[in-house]
């Protein structure tokens, strides 16, 4: 597999972005790896990521975020609130909406969840050489960045700045 070796600035962004499309796929394919046996699906771990991450959510913008149905996204909340992992509540400002609300006990799960995969994970990054291990950490802005960036079709995007 060829990967993005180029001199800074050379590469544009679709050869970038094609390269990055297959690296990620393989990072995420490790990372599914690394989940104990019987815990959250990722589907479930992301939205209670998503919920821990942006406060109290509508269904409606759980399921956008998460790329699932509203139907769906109802059953996974059914069930983690039935597992103690979120609740829901009635919006403060309009009783008719319904909020999903991460509990301790959801975090208490996604910290345990994010230990083990970490513990995981160092076992295999003890494998790279240092500078491997040195350009994944100068990396980790540049990702986090990328995560952050709004997206047009993004429902869930807020228009106010």
């Amino acid at each position: 597999m060829e990967t993005s070796s180029s001199v800074a600035g050379t590469v544009t962004a679709a050869e970038l972005a094609a390269a990055l499309t297959v690296d990620l796929e393989r990072i995420l394919g490790l990372y599914r790896s690394l989940a104990e046996p019987g815990g959250l699906s990722l589907t479930a771990a992301a939205t209670l990521a998503s919920i821990e991450r942006f406060g109290p959510q509508r269904l409606t913008a759980l399921a956008a975020r998460e790329g699932v149905t509203q139907p769906a996204m109802t059953q996974l909340i059914s069930r983690l609130e039935d597992a103690g992992q979120v609740r829901r509540a009635s919006d403060p400002d309009d009783g008719r909406v319904v909020l999903v609300t991460i509990t301790d006990e959801g975090r208490a799960t996604l910290a345990h969840r994010r230990d083990s995969r970490a513990t995981r994970l160092a076992v295999i990054l003890a494998q790279l050489s240092p500078d491997h291990l040195a350009a994944l950490d100068a990396a980790r802005p540049a990702l986090d960045a990328l995560a952050g960036v709004p997206r047009d079709d993004d429902p869930t995007r807020s228009t106010a700045h």
